[in-house]
């Protein structure tokens, strides 16, 4: 299972193996960070902005995440409106702790 619940029937090949990418990084935080990102805006990135996408996918998975989660600071290469976007969707990776009822 990939984790995607768009269909890519209607995009062209090259968004197709974008989506592919973007839910198969090898590291389950990416999968979701870029993996829900794509399935949201596959359809509509302009071609400029699936350049800069597959530039970001380019960069390795581990020093993406601590970009995202503010662990390191972000590259100014990666200081666009598009990364921050892609931000956007990180999941909280900090546990939640709720008081017991």
């Amino acid at each position: 299972m990939t984790g995607t619940t768009r269909s890519s029937a209607d995009i062209s090949p090259r968004r197709k193996r974008i989506l592919f990418r973007a839910w198969h990084r090898g590291i389950r935080e990416m999968d979701l960070i870029l993996g829900q990102f794509a399935d949201d805006h596959i359809a509509t990135l302009s071609e400029e902005e699936l350049d800069e996408l597959e530039r970001i996918m380019a960069e390795e998975d581990a020093d993406l995440v601590k970009y995202i989660t503010g662990e390191k600071p972000v590259p100014a290469v990666y200081q666009t409106p598009l990364f921050e976007r892609i931000a956007s969707y990180r999941p909280d990776f900090d546990p939640i702790l709720k008081p017991q009822s």
